[in-house]
């Protein structure tokens, strides 16, 4: 098998050849096809996390030490199967469920391998679809997406599902209400289609990018505010929406974006990170109780989330955000262009090139 390595943190990964996985027991041998870049990469790239005050996470400190393929957007072809397995056939198409926990604790029998805290996560502490093939631990994580393009489906592993669950968190929205969308990139984008396809409407993306504001208005957002003045966009949502923001997605996770998605909530709205950017705010503590406001994290999804916007996407009414298919060999230069911001929709690896 071949496969694009991070050999040393914030180095161009390097191209390696080594035998191909034999899968076990109920194991399953995915030919991948195509891998999504996602943002996230960057940071277990770079090997560290931005807490904010000088303060850093560093991955190995999780076992995710260098050699390691990254690649948590996973779609390919089942080649192989352990004794084990079940339920799916050699030659299926599908999506590689990445989120994996133990499968054995109380949290994972409860649906919800991605709180796992044993976690397995493809492309983060398992070997990811950077690589010719990987193995996946089960055949229940294999998702069929029969009727969705190959690509997009890639898509829906990661940016596709963790929009998708925020969206889920947003509380009941009454006419009058808008909801603002914080950072339109890749995750911004699907959730504004996301968001359409679900009959939510009233919604405005916020970016510092004039190009990517156009790819929001094109991907659903009704009204779209350049972010770059803080104050200046917080005025400007408040005149679009009548004060009436129920709930800020924040895709971008930095203090600029938390301090603006929070100072916008109408009473009883809700603020929503999904975001990694980095960084810390400081709040003051009797605001929020006074104006019932929720301040919550999400973390991608869980299985049968990814199923629900697998559907979603079956039924044509979500549609992809810009999407363009490099062959894995640009895997770097993708890196390079995803971390400078010049990247507008998402990049998805064509694994077949490797």
């Amino acid at each position: 098998m071949i496969s694009y390595d991070v050999v040393e943190h914030g180095k161009p990964l390097q191209r390696a050849v080594r035998e191909t996985p034999k899968p076990k027991g109920a194991e399953v041998l995915v030919r991948t096809t195509r891998s999504g870049v996602c943002h996230s990469d960057l940071h277990i790239w770079d090997g560290y996390f931005d807490l904010g005050g000088g303060k850093r996470f560093y991955v190995k400190d999780r076992g995710c030490v260098p050699p390691f393929s990254l690649g948590h957007e996973p779609f390919g072809v089942v080649e192989a199967l352990g004794p084990d397995a079940k339920g799916v056939a050699v030659g299926a198409k599908g999506i590689v469920f990445p989120w994996i926990g133990c499968g054995e604790c109380a949290v994972c029998k409860a649906g919800q391998d991605n709180y796992c805290l044993s976690q397995r996560f493809i492309g983060v502490f398992r070997p990811g679809a950077y690589a010719s093939h990987l193995l996946v631990p089960h055949p229940r994580y294999i998702v069929d997406a029969t009727g969705v393009d190959d690509s997009f489906a890639a898509t829906l592993a990661c940016s596709g599902v963790t929009t998708f669950s925020a969206i889920r968190k947003i509380p009941p929205l009454a006419d009058r209400d808008w909801v603002v969308v914080l950072g339109c990139g890749g995750l911004g984008l699907i959730a504004l289609a996301t968001l359409r396809a679900l009959g939510i409407e009233r919604v405005i993306g916020c970016d510092i990018d004039d190009g990517k504001l156009a790819a929001a208005r094109d991907a659903g957002a009704r009204e779209t505010v350049n972010s770059r003045d803080g104050q200046a966009a917080l005025v400007r949502l408040q005149q679009i929406s009548g004060g009436a923001v129920a709930a800020a997605l924040d895709f971008v996770g930095m203090p600029a974006t938390a301090n603006l998605g929070i100072a916008a909530l109408a009473k009883g709205g809700r603020y929503i990170l999904c975001g990694l950017f980095g960084g810390e705010i400081t709040l003051s503590l009797p605001p929020i109780p006074q104006r019932a406001i929720g301040i919550i994290g999400s973390y991608t999804g869980n299985l049968q989330e990814l199923r629900d916007v697998v559907a979603l996407a079956k039924t044509g009414r979500l549609k992809a955000p810009p999407i363009e298919v490099r062959p894995i060999s640009e895997v770097n230069r993708t890196l390079d262009e995803l971390q400078a911001g010049r990247i507008v929709g998402r990049v998805v690896l064509d694994v077949n090139e490797a």
